[in-house]
């Protein structure tokens, strides 16, 4: 299987390194990567200046962009061929509920589903060490032709798993809500502008019995079905109500 792997924290990250040296063991892996840390970018894409590709090996390649550039360029520029599936992790911390609004490896994940390639994001929650990287690898490489067939053309796949030698099984999870609580420093400079520092707050999760959060912190691997595309209001069932104009 050709796989092209991906994500948002970077090419020297050790989550992508784990991960794309697993798979090589069975697959044709590409790798396209972004070149610094870029976390938090969401579904951006660079539209006015070139991108830069350094070579680290033939099928390893670091990106002046971000985590949807690499999606693109790995699809349809840098691989001879399409990839079978478009991996995008394994990031340091967890890309649950909300998350995934924000998040660069969500994104990449995303972007193979508008390119019409199944995509996974692969994510272990955790915030301080020790990182079992291995076991989430395992799991994504014993489980690959099960994940791709829950992609379709409208969703991609959503992984969480807490970091652990072990996990007591996997659910198909729904999604929690996140509250970051997040606030902004402000400071004038000496050059006369002003100057913003982002400080982030405690997060607050709220989710049911099915949702991705419980299902983590109970020790069980989380994969969520992730609408990629917008709905219709006849498809979500959205009751419309009368308007005036």
């Amino acid at each position: 299987m050709r796989i092209l792997v991906t994500n948002d924290d970077g090419l020297a990250s050790e989550g992508l390194q784990v991960l794309a040296a697993l798979m090589r063991r069975k697959h044709d892996v590409w790798v396209v990567a972004p070149s610094t840390n870029c976390s938090g970018a969401g579904h951006g894409i660079s539209m006015t200046d070139p991108l830069q590709y350094k070579s680290f090996g033939e099928r390893e390649f670091s990106c002046s962009g971000l985590p949807v550039d690499c999606s693109i360029a790995g699809s349809f520029g840098i691989m001879k061929e399409r990839p079978d599936v478009v991996l995008s992790g394994i990031n340091l911390g967890a890309n649950l509920g909300t998350d995934i609004v924000y998040s660069g490896t969500a994104a990449a994940a995303r972007q193979a589903v508008f390119s019409g390639l199944p995509g996974i994001a692969v994510s272990l929650v955790v915030e301080e060490e020790p990182y079992y990287w291995e076991p989430l690898a395992n799991f994504v490489s014993n489980n690959l032709e099960a994940l791709i067939s829950l992609c379709s053309p409208e969703c991609f796949v959503n992984i969480n798993a807490p970091s652990l030698a072990s996990y007591k099984g996997v659910r198909i999870t729904g999604v929690s809500t996140r509250s970051y609580r997040d606030n902004l420093i402000m400071r004038d400079g000496p050059d006369g502008n002003k100057y913003s520092f982002f400080r982030g707050g405690i997060i607050e999760t709220n989710g049911d019995d099915n949702s991705d959060s419980i299902a983590v912190a109970n020790g069980y691997v989380s994969v969520s079905c992730i609408y990629a595309q917008p709905m219709s209001a006849a498809a979500a069932d959205i009751k419309t109500p009368r308007f005036t104009v």
